[in-house]
């Protein structure tokens, strides 16, 4: 097994760099919160909308998945996700569509775009190029630019901070800046004292948690509150970086269901692994529910393993689960031997729909 102190090990696998593009989220949070802030937003976007509907795919999407939990508790306006060529039928004139395609050619997205048009509905597009940033120009929508050149899911920073930023000049919610400051240095106080490269396993929970669901079966458990975004995050990075596969679930809803699959098959469950994020925003039912569930899938996973949320703000906290996963998924991959970047699946499938 390679040895997760070592650079040398780190070197080895990591070919194409993603532990750089990892351990430098910090600085590309603060110079999306920078894009964002200095994003000029027509005072035509600026009132009220009967819904407001963000529209992307895989890392450009999560993006959007995070602002709808965290704004949960303050939004009045319904905040959704569609993660589809077409959008809900609910959608019209009075919503707006955020549009997000890292790329700009994603072909889902593409399709959403055509879809709020015809309805008439308002667009932003936040993107980095391609289609979507051409058909934004011509139709005179809105569009925010972010830097290029990255694989989407390490680009999540370009894809929340302008969009939580968009949403509090939209009115939506409240101004972040306070919140963002804390989260950019507390992910910085992680990086550098308990999940970084250069910190060793003993001291490391990122390292830790990989090395306990290599080799095994990982189940990802959060709360409904705020951390179901997160949940998805882990179970994505942990497919796209490590290479692997993952299943995740909420409570409390986990508690009407999955909860009894907990008996087969038998001659796997002592290799699953289970990770639960946890958060003081989860509502004390769903912590306590938590705790019974851990005594009971206890007896039978190779290990329950707990992590929870650091920071004062909710934004902080969220973003802390996010970043341990992250540098967990990158660690996984390094244990299993394969480059984290490299999506040779997806490639593989686009090219082939490509000719279809």
């Amino acid at each position: 097994m390679s040895d997760l102190d070592s650079a040398n090990s780190l070197k080895k696998y990591d070919v194409s760099g993603m532990l750089k593009l990892i351990e430098s989220f910090p600085e590309q949070a603060k110079e999306a919160a920078l894009i964002g802030s200095r994003f000029k937003l027509p005072d035509s976007y600026k009132h009220e909308y009967a819904n407001i509907v963000c529209a992307g795919l895989g890392g450009s999407a999560i993006g959007a998945d995070i602002m709808r939990s965290y704004a949960a508790d303050e939004a009045k306006t319904p905040v959704s996700v569609s993660r589809n060529y077409t959008l809900p039928n609910f959608v019209g004139k009075n919503s707006l569509v955020i549009v997000s395609s890292y790329s700009g050619n994603t072909e889902e997205t593409l399709g959403a775009y055509k879809d709020a048009r015809g309805r008439g509905a308002s667009i932003i597009a936040i993107t980095s190029g391609g289609r979507i940033q051409e058909m934004a120009k011509a139709d005179g929508n809105a569009c925010l630019i972010i830097p290029p050149g990255l694989p989407p899911r390490a680009a999540l920073g370009y894809s929340f901070f302008p969009l939580l930023i968009l949403m509090s000049k939209i009115g939506i919610i409240t101004d972040k800046s306070k919140d963002i400051d804390e989260t950019i240095k507390a992910l910085e106080n992680l990086r550098d004292k308990l999940v970084g490269a250069a910190v060793a396993l003993e001291k490391n929970i990122a390292k830790k948690i990989a090395s306990d669901l290599h080799d095994k079966y990982g189940i990802i458990y959060g709360g409904q509150d705020h951390i179901d975004c997160v949940v998805t995050r882990w179970r994505g990075q942990i497919a796209e970086n490590s290479k692997a596969l993952s299943s995740s679930h909420v409570f409390p809803e986990m508690n009407h269901n999955e909860i009894v699959g907990w008996e087969n098959p038998k001659a796997l469950i002592d290799k699953f692994v289970v990770v639960i994020l946890r958060d003081k925003s989860d509502h004390p039912r769903t912590a306590k529910r938590m705790d019974i569930s851990k005594v009971m899938m206890k007896k039978k996973a190779a290990k329950i393993v707990e992590v929870f949320s650091t920071g004062e703000s909710l934004l902080t906290r969220i973003f802390s689960l996010v970043y341990t996963g992250d540098f967990v998924s990158y660690y996984l991959a390094i244990l299993n031997e394969c480059d984290p970047t490299p999506v040779e699946s997806i490639t593989y499938l686009k090219d082939e729909l490509g000719k279809q």
